[in-house]
């Protein structure tokens, strides 16, 4: 005979949350954040919180009057046990100091069940051979992210929580003029034109081959992880992960990369090196150069760092080498591709760079040769689910030859402006440095 096991709960530390709650307002607002009505076993707990957190989110009084009155309204008075059970929670609890402990109690029992749920499901389509392996992988992986990530979901978010954040990110930046609100490049004119990398943002950076795509993102994920201090990923399916570090290192030295790889440095170079190296030690840039990755490995790979050691930027050279599962035509394989880019930077709430290839209609068109958002590669998609369309184009000088200037057109911005940026492109160090043509 099978032994019936009761699914994990607490409903002592449930009644304490709820009792904490009528008896403290103030308790409501250590834990609101992280506690969510389904995260509660019992069904009359799971209508009562429900019933505060409407009352907390129209700024409404939270007591035993209130909360009735509400549950009447709703017709929810007898689902939440009646006025008598009201009572006995508040009863029941005799301070609200330990509210948080009591919260965190509750959210590990309901992880718990969920992965309980989710091992039933895990072994049901493993039975299902009629679908393919690494699509029941992500489906298991998206759900596993899910539990690990608590009570993160995207339900409807009243609009007066959202103008409270958005107020306090202007609050911030008022006090600050100079503050930018997203991760910073580096370069102080794309700052005052992008305000840094935002959250939840594909920001495509497009060019010709040679012109110096890869070497601008590097820059981009070296100044990220080592001066800012965030956590950097970078999927590079073109260069393998050696050929990015000796770029990176060149570039964190100020020595070519040619010397560098040669061997032919003085002392005083040798010197720095040693101190450039103890600095990128310390930096949290992580590189992949799987070739051909899918997007499916992608995602779980990006994942899989978010949560071991937090991500806060991911770039990837470049788009067009990515692997999708689409394979009827390239125009639909990129275009999911860059859907997929899309829903990756919102699922990961991080800003993701990815490199694209041009048409050769940039080169056919003659004149300056400046990109146009037609000439992304592959696919229209690409432009329509970008938030920031970056191109990088050579300058000519006056006599018409080839400098080694080069244009940062800003020619999308889904939420600001558009314009240029010049930058002087250091072939030797494989880096950029920022033109000031606004000073003498």
């Amino acid at each position: 005979m099978t032994e019936f096991k009761i699914p994990p709960q607490n409903l002592e530390a449930e009644k304490s949350v709820l009792g904490a709650i009528l008896i403290d307002e103030d308790a409501m607002f250590k834990i609101a954040d992280t506690l969510a009505p389904d995260n509660f076993y019992d069904r009359r707990h799971q209508v009562i919180f429900e019933t505060m957190l409407y009352l907390y989110s129209h700024q409404q009084a939270i007591d035993v009057l209130t909360l009735s009155s509400k549950l009447k309204a709703d017709k929810k008075i007898k689902e939440s046990g009646d006025m008598q059970y009201l009572t006995e929670i508040v009863e029941s609890v005799p301070t609200s100091a330990h509210v948080e402990e009591y919260s965190k109690i509750i959210v590990e029992q309901s992880q718990r069940r969920r992965l309980i749920s989710l091992a039933a499901k895990v072994d049901e389509l493993a039975y299902k051979e009629d679908r393919e392996l690494p699509l029941v992988l992500d489906d298991v992986e998206k759900s596993l992210m899910g539990i690990t990530q608590g009570t993160a979901r995207n339900d409807f978010v009243p609009i007066s929580s959202l103008l409270e954040e958005s107020f306090k990110r202007a609050e911030e930046l008022n006090k600050d003029p100079g503050k930018i609100s997203g991760i910073a490049t580096g370069f102080t004119y794309l700052d005052n034109i992008l305000g840094g990398l935002h959250k939840s943002d594909l920001i495509i950076l497009a060019a010709r081959p040679s012109v110096g795509k890869t070497a601008f993102a590097l820059d981009l994920a070296r100044h990220a992880a080592v001066i800012e201090g965030k956590s950097v990923g970078v999927f590079s399916l073109e260069m393998s992960d050696t050929q990015l570090m000796d770029r990176i290192l060149s570039m964190q030295v100020g020595v070519g990369l040619w010397d560098l790889r040669m061997g032919h440095i003085t002392d005083d170079v040798f010197e720095r090196l040693s101190d450039a190296m103890g600095v990128l030690a310390e930096a949290k840039l992580y590189i992949d150069d799987t070739p051909g990755i899918s997007i499916l490995e992608m995602r779980a790979k990006a994942r899989k760092l978010k949560l071991e050691k937090s991500l806060d930027l991911l770039i990837i050279d470049y788009l067009q080498l990515i692997t999708g599962q689409n394979r009827e035509s390239r125009v639909q394989e990129v275009s999911e591709i860059s859907r997929f880019l899309k829903l990756l930077a919102r699922e990961l709430d991080v800003p993701v760079v990815a490199l694209s290839q041009l048409s050769r209609a940039v080169e056919q068109r003659g004149g300056s040769g400046t990109p146009q958002l037609s000439d992304l590669r592959d696919s229209g998609s690409i432009e329509q689910d970008a938030d920031i369309v970056m191109f990088l184009s050579k300058v000519s000088g006056d006599e018409g030859e080839v400098s080694d200037n080069r244009r940062l057109s800003i020619s999308k911005h889904r939420n600001g402006p558009t314009g240029e940026v010049e930058l002087f492109f250091v072939k030797e160090q494989a880096r950029f440095r920022e033109i000031d043509n606004r000073h003498d």
